[in-house]
């Protein structure tokens, strides 16, 4: 059976895109591998179809060592010159019967003419040797010394040909084919692929020629009035330079806007765009899956080693057996008993061609293992597990190009050796700059100022606001909302306020959610002076944006993130003097003391909120010198008792200690000092009694004990004149003392979910009530004097033991029914006029009486 040359081709059919990683030696070393398997192959076709042996026998030398006798062999001539030739006929004639003078003449006349001369035959006889050996007996005489007389070599040349540039064939492009390895060849070559085809690298390096010849022209004519901030070299991705302005020590971002690119270049379809995107993704997975090992590089080396080995030993053995081919060849086939000859005489018909292309296959095979030896030189010569994206770099903006080791590295050498434009458009996706520029224009291309406009709101202060989330940046198109008075920004990885944020003239406050923000300097110029509240949520403190603590005119500053006591150093509040005109600091963290150098802030603040996670507020010393603190909040800081260093507070208005572990509040008789203290919210806490000295707080006018453990009230609480509100719902409350009468200033009573089984009469002497909560109680009974409370806006009664509803509740004109909560049966019993005065529509009263 023969191969065609196309089927043994395909053993080396590698596909053509890994070509890209065939250097010019594996490329020749292929081609001379394909022209070793054609010369093997058309070895074997000659030897298949001529290969052959032709054997004559080798007549043994008589004993006598002074030679042949003349006559006789004269005689064995003659004999065999009367054998007549085929197809010629003649006489019989035996040698014998000649006379001894015939035989001289005939042994002379052989030794000049070979002829017999006609007198002593009758007609022309044949010459040569007689074997008495018949075709039958030559074939297979043939046959024997094929396989006896010839050397293996001249048999089996062809198909160690053969073997031996299979395994050259297949050591060459093993890499290819081995699974650990093929799959991230394959991966590699797929994403190189697409990456050079790219839209987006086209763009990317056009954008950096057009940055260049921008910076070169403002160079050489200086006519641009505002200096551009323009990436520089050496420089990565949020990489800053200082501010003109030393005294800031602040950085600010010194990319160039991407606003300030030529309109043509900022075209790019939507469909390439989310394909860059992916190819972004796709790079950084597998440089992470890839850069951890050096596998690829081992194996190379190792089929390189092979490759360079088996050269050495097909050149060592082929040789020595390159002089065993010969022409002529002795054999012994051991077949004299069948033959009568012990020895022949054979020819080999194919020696010459096969020591032809013998002397040709090492010829191929020496320039083959020398491209070996390059190659192995080339592999050790330099460290092909680094590669740098030095020269990148130095012609493109994408100054943030990292290095990269391994596999990745070697992959990347080798695809320099075939065209090191693919590893200079590959570079483009490894650049975070390039990721961002294709973000922004993405972002850009979507946002646009209609959308942007469609998705701003009226908050609950009036205000106009836009809330944008989990956006890869922040669209151009939000500098234009010249009207937006609050921008709440959320998840979103990369947020630049460039030089256009200074159109947001009504900007007021801002919202940064896990949102690490850069901003240039013009546009901080603006910030600082117009933004008066700042909220910011991070994970860690570095992600604070340092330009924060720099907006002088800031009000409000609201830093919600971890500030734990290891941080504290960390916040930047040694900054904060620069807040001038800070009045409100709000910290929602899992802090174990209060910073001090917040004190800085103490002659102006007037609104401190701490708000813990549970984590215990040890130290509060720096408390004392907030002098002008009008109202703290301390949520959740595992408080035992009210803090000393509150009463040193003199300006304190109000003070709220929610979710917190106080106990026991016999402090509360310091409260005095603080003449100016209004609201005491002590709610969410496990106070089980109030102290009498409650009594003496006379300036306060709301207090909050909800969900508490407090079982009664004093009769000192309601000997407060000033108080308006009052809520000690969710306790253990059963008897509500007589005495709140005594409040007649009161307009708000929150009892609910307690045990009151009765309500005194003298609570609907406090006629201001306008909030009364009952609900959630044991009553059985609503006294009629309910109707005294003719300002009563909001009752309720849900939860209790009532059967009926007092008809006086109709005297009670300004409760409306949506504020009468109550169970349905109840009210439904009421009288009709009673149902009607409670169920008219407040508006249509009003409108009536105009």
């Amino acid at each position: 059976m023969m191969f065609t040359l196309t089927e043994v081709a395909s053993l080396n059919d590698i596909q053509p895109t890994y070509r890209i990683l065939k250097p010019w030696w594996d490329v020749f070393m292929d081609y001379l591998g394909l022209v070793m398997l054609m010369l093997a192959i058309f070895a074997m076709t000659m030897q298949i179809t001529k290969d052959q042996v032709a054997c004559l026998p080798y007549l043994d030398e008589p004993e006598d060592a002074s030679g042949p006798k003349p006559e006789q062999n004269a005689r064995e001539v003659a004999s065999a010159a009367t054998t007549p030739a085929p197809g010629v006929t003649s006489v019989p004639m035996d040698s014998k019967d000649l006379p001894d003078e015939a035989v001289r003449e005939i042994h002379e006349a052989h030794q000049h003419t070979a002829v017999v001369p006609e007198k002593y035959v009758s007609q022309p006889q044949p010459t040569g040797v007689r074997t008495n050996l018949d075709y039958q007996q030559y074939i297979f005489i043939n046959q024997m010394c094929y396989h006896v007389a010839l050397p293996w070599y001249s048999k089996y040349f062809p198909y160690l040909c053969l073997i031996h540039t299979l395994i050259l064939m297949v050591s060459s492009n093993f890499w290819f084919k081995y699974p650990k390895t093929s799959s991230k060849i394959e991966h590699f070559v797929s994403i190189l692929g697409r990456c050079f085809e790219s839209p987006w690298t086209t763009k990317a390096l056009s954008e950096t020629a057009c940055e260049d010849s921008e910076e070169n022209k403002q160079r050489l004519t200086g006519a641009s009035s505002v200096p551009k901030q323009v990436s520089s070299e050496g420089k990565e991705d949020g990489a800053n330079v200082n501010s003109s302005t030393p005294m800031l020590g602040v950085k600010f971002s010194a990319d160039k806007p991407l606003a300030e690119v030529p309109s043509s270049m900022t075209i790019l379809d939507k469909k390439d765009g989310e394909q860059a995107k992916a190819l972004f993704e796709k790079v950084r997975k597998f440089r992470a899956h890839v850069e951890d090992s050096d596998f690829i590089y081992k194996l190379y080396v190792a089929q390189t080693i092979v490759k360079t080995v088996k050269f050495i030993l097909i050149l060592s053995y082929t040789s020595t057996f390159l002089a065993e081919i010969n022409f002529k060849h002795i054999c012994e086939p051991k077949i004299k008993h069948l033959t009568g000859y012990k020895q022949f005489f054979c020819t080999h018909n194919m020696a010459f061609m096969l020591n032809k292309l013998l002397i040709s296959y090492m010829a191929l095979i020496l320039i083959y293992g020398m491209t070996c030896l390059y190659s192995l030189f080339w592999v050790f010569r330099r460290p092909l597990k680094e590669y740098s994206f030095e020269k990148v770099r130095e012609e493109s903006s994408f100054s943030d190009i990292p290095d990269v080791k391994n596999d990745f590295a070697f992959l990347l050498h080798m695809v320099d050796q075939y065209d090191q434009l693919y590893s200079k458009r590959f570079g483009v996706f490894l650049s975070e700059v390039s990721e961002n520029k294709l973000r922004e224009i993405s972002l850009n291309h979507e946002w646009t100022f209609e959308k942007l406009r469609q998705l701003v709101t009226r908050n609950a202060q009036d205000q106009q606001e836009l809330h944008l989330f989990m956006l890869s940046g922040l669209p151009n198109a939000v500098f234009d909302l010249t009207d937006l008075e609050v921008l709440k920004l959320e998840l979103i990885p990369e947020v630049r306020f460039s030089a256009k944020v200074s159109q947001m003239t009504s900007l007021q406050e801002l919202h940064l959610c896990h949102c690490p923000a850069k901003v240039e300097q013009t546009g901080f110029a603006f910030l600082r002076d117009h933004l008066r509240c700042l909220h910011v949520k991070f994970t860690d403190v570095a992600e604070i944006p340092a330009w924060v603590y720099l907006l002088r005119s800031l009000r409000e500053l609201n830093l919600i993130g971890n500030l734990s006591s290891d941080n504290n150093k960390m916040i930047g509040l040694e900054s904060m003097r620069d807040l001038r005109h800070l009045k409100t600091l709000c910290l929602k963290s899992n802090l174990t003391k209060m910073p001090t150098n917040i004190t800085e802030l103490s002659p102006h603040l007037i609104r401190l909120v701490v708000h813990n996670d549970g984590t215990k507020l040890l130290v509060l010393n720096s408390l004392k010198k907030m002098a002008s603190l009008i109202e703290l909040e301390l949520h959740n800081c595992e408080l035992e008792r009210i803090p000393h260093a509150i009463f040193s507070l003199t300006n304190l208005q109000e003070l709220d200690l929610k979710s917190n572990n106080i106990r026991t509040i016999e402090e509360i008789i310091s409260f005095q000092h603080l003449k100016r203290l209004t609201c005491l919210k002590l709610w969410h806490n496990k106070i089980i009694t109030i102290p009498s000295s409650i009594g003496q707080v006379k300036s306060l006018e709301a207090l909050h004990l909800s969900h508490n453990k407090l079982e009664s009230l004093p009769p000192a609480l309601f000997t407060l004149p000033k108080l308006r509100h009052l809520d000690v719902g969710h306790n253990s409350i059963t008897v509500l003392p007589p005495d709140v009468g005594l409040l007649h200033n009161l307009q708000h009573l929150a009892i609910n979910s307690n045990k009151l089984e009765v309500l005194p009469k003298p609570l609907f002497r406090c006629t201001k009530l306008k909030v009364l909560c009952l609900g959630h109680n044991a009553l059985t009974v609503l006294p009629e004097s309910v109707g005294q409370l003719v300002q009563l806006t909001q009752l309720e009664l849900r939860g209790n033991c009532l059967d009926r509803l007092p008809a006086q509740l109709g005297n009670c004109r300004l409760l409306r029914k949506t504020c009468l909560v109550v169970e349905d049966h109840l009210f439904d019993a009421l009288p009709v006029d009673v149902k009607e005065s409670i169920s008219r529509d407040t508006t249509v009263s009003f409108t009536s009486g105009l």
